[in-house]
């Protein structure tokens, strides 16, 4: 796969999340984050199960090392920290405000590449942070403390995003299974989150099937078919390529925020998303215009 078809699969599973954004806040009207969190990633799993042990019987396929199968473990829990996180933090934010914070994990990919991958990014990376700190404040309404605790829960929750990004990129490539990958970490974050439904929340089946469509686009479409993308187009691009993209989210959330649920932002709010965008271009567009002198990997 060339990495522009690669990087439309990105492009198609940020639209997708960003409607998404959507069916998370209005699914909240009838069950809490944890069952929602817990039913729409055990459907994605089971949706997603056929095509990953029919991957696993396919001609050549290699068998999964064992650290490998606890990498792909770690997929799993960062996306369920990632989830969890942004879901907890729509109880209190816009679907506005959710789509560009969580599309924070574009400026956090490189650094988190930094740590992990020991690869040197761009210089823009740095000015690129403090672009997005700046439209954060400014999202806010022009100070940190505006920020809802919702708010921040959301950008905790692209910080994981990051993590599980990073780490996808590192275990696809290595054993060459993404339908796999994609089924453990839907499966593990499943697991964890009916887990903690059961002591965190009632769990109502009245609230549940209320909730049905909801969770059909949440596990069908957000889960199984968006992150699915996201893994298989990852095994053709860096990380931080590849958050460029999916980052495009943002701006779909807002697209549809704005034509479902109504969301409006104070004018300043507007030069803030407009430099969180930016940042996230800076990342990815500068390296290409201006490369840098030294070698890196992402």
């Amino acid at each position: 796969m060339s990495r522009l078809a690669a990087n439309l699969l990105l492009l198609a599973a940020g639209a997708i999340w960003g409607m998404g954004f959507v069916a998370q806040t209005t699914a909240m009207e009838h069950v809490g984050p944890w069952t929602y969190t817990a039913a729409r990633f055990l459907l994605a799993a089971l949706a997603l199960l056929p095509f990953a042990l029919a991957e696993g019987r396919a001609a050549g396929a290699a068998p999964i090392a064992r650290p490998d199968r606890l990498g792909f473990v770690a997929v799993g829990a960062a996306i369920f920290l990632g989830s969890i996180l942004q879901q907890l933090g729509m109880l209190s934010t816009s679907v506005t405000n959710a789509g560009f914070l969580t599309g924070l994990y574009v400026v956090f990919t490189p650094f988190l590449a930094v740590l992990i991958l020991r690869s040197r990014p761009h210089w823009i990376v740095w000015p690129a942070a403090l672009a997005a700190f700046i439209g954060i404040v400014l999202l806010g309404g022009g100070t940190v403390a505006a920020l809802s605790s919702g708010d921040l829960l959301v950008i905790g929750g692209a910080l994981f995003f990051a993590v599980q990004i990073t780490l996808v990129g590192v275990f696809v490539k290595r054993t060459g299974r993404p339908l796999t990958l994609s089924a453990t970490q839907f499966g593990v974050c499943a697991l964890v989150a009916l887990a903690c439904a059961l002591v965190m929340e009632p769990v109502d089946p009245a609230g549940i099937l209320a909730a049905w469509p909801e969770i059909a686009y949440g596990g069908l479409f957000s889960i199984g078919l968006a992150f699915t993308l996201q893994t298989v187009g990852q095994r053709y691009t860096t990380p931080a390529q590849a958050a460029i993209f999916l980052s495009s989210e943002a701006l779909f959330a807002a697209l549809f925020g704005a034509l479902f649920m109504g969301d409006r932002i104070p004018p300043i709010g507007y030069l803030g998303c407009a430099l969180i965008f930016v940042a996230m271009l800076a990342v990815e567009v500068v390296p290409v215009l201006r490369p840098s002198s030294r070698p890196r990997t992402a």
